[in-house]
């Protein structure tokens, strides 16, 4: 055990992680996810959220078990390595607030950090000024942490505090595994067409969710910490496992013949660079404030901090919100043989300034 603990502390074995995520969320995509989308953790959120009926866009709604198995990978790995511990009490209301702002940057950009390294390992040139805006956000967040940022300290609290993530998931694996339908007309809803309705089989789907989770929880990997850790200290340890992460699944991309270059109509992507930039600047700006992005959020709800588990929360709610006010962006699309050009309507271009105010407005409000 002393071993492995060793291992994944060192720099090869963030590399390893970040080599084997990266391959299996290119695998994910041969084994029947969408394009793109082997792993992207903001739009299964949203998959998920459709599924339960929280909003009613009919090709976006899947239970994902890569969620379910993120959760549990984090939490037995914690438990293996006596890492456990229930915790929570730092601001959780504000933690809630800016999971709910990462989510409607994510949606109008239609993808997470995790996505918009795998759209670019996929061809995806929107990929580049999505991350351009993620690092944006994230050196916004460093410089609120230089001037005293802080949401308070968490206090170790009760096991039930640990289990409501775990227990959570498990809900939602048996929702999915029993299909159930509680009226006919009504949740749990599958999609028949769109990206909800593209999914690898159930056991592969879960088993990739607890070896990323498993990993992820060992390694610390984050794909915004990697960018933070860069800006505040020079250390580029999580960033080597980001790096590993892209040209492991680009690598796959290209064998598997996954790999288009192109910024049109590419796989669940627009091409409007202006919000790709500002809804993911939203996101790492975000994730910055709060600790973590969206992948860590979910592993560290695993290890028991509650703090996470209300930032998933907000994910959730977020999601519910972009796809009922029509906040989320539009695909690139070809109409009667004409090209139109996606991005987020107008309502989704004002959540995004709106959040950018509002959680900037927190980063500075919380300074010690």
């Amino acid at each position: 055990m002393k071993g492995m603990t060793s291992f994944f502390a060192q720099r090869r074995g963030i590399v390893s992680a970040g080599a084997v995520i990266g391959a299996l969320a290119a695998l994910l995509v041969r084994w029947g996810n969408p394009a793109n989308m082997g792993i992207c953790v903001a739009c299964f959120t949203r998959d998920t959220v459709g599924a339960l009926g929280l909003h009613r866009a009919a090709v976006v709604q899947y239970i994902r078990p890569e969620l379910v198995g993120f959760v549990w990978g984090a939490l037995l790995a914690a438990l293996l390595f006596r890492e456990y511990r229930p915790r929570g009490g730092s601001a959780p209301v504000l933690r809630f607030v800016l999971g709910v702002f990462s989510m409607i940057g994510a949606l109008v950009f239609l993808g997470c950090p995790w996505r918009a390294y795998l759209r670019l390992a996929g061809g995806d040139l929107n990929g580049l000024t999505a991350i351009a805006g993620f690092v944006v956000g994230i050196a916004g967040g460093v410089w609120f942490l230089k001037h005293g940022y802080s949401l308070g300290r968490s206090t170790t609290m009760g096991r039930a505090v640990g289990w409501v993530m775990p227990a959570f998931a498990l809900l939602l694996l048996a929702l999915l595994f029993f299909r159930v339908k509680f009226t006919p007309e009504g949740p749990i809803f599958f999609s028949t067409t769109g990206p909800g309705s593209a999914h690898a089989p159930l056991l592969i789907a879960l088993a990739v969710g607890l070896v990323a989770g498993f990993l992820a929880q060992r390694t610390r990997f984050c794909t915004m910490g990697a960018v933070r850790d860069l800006m505040l200290m020079r250390d580029s340890h999580l960033l080597s496992g980001v790096v590993a992460f892209i040209v492991t699944a680009f690598v796959f991309n290209v064998a598997l013949g996954n790999f288009k270059l192109g910024f049109t109509l590419q796989p669940v992507s627009h091409s409007n660079h202006l919000w790709n930039f500002l809804g993911m600047a939203l996101s790492g700006l975000s994730f910055a404030l709060a600790g973590g992005c969206p992948g860590r959020q979910y592993f560290m709800s695993g290890e028991g901090d509650g703090d996470a588990t209300m930032f998933v929360f907000g994910m959730f709610a977020g999601a519910a919100l972009a796809h009922n006010f029509n906040l989320a962006a539009s695909t690139d699309r070809v109409v009667e043989g004409v090209f139109v050009r996606g991005g987020p309507s107008v309502w989704g271009q004002a959540a995004v300034l709106l959040g950018l105010v509002v959680v900037a407005a927190i980063g500075w409000t919380m300074r010690e």
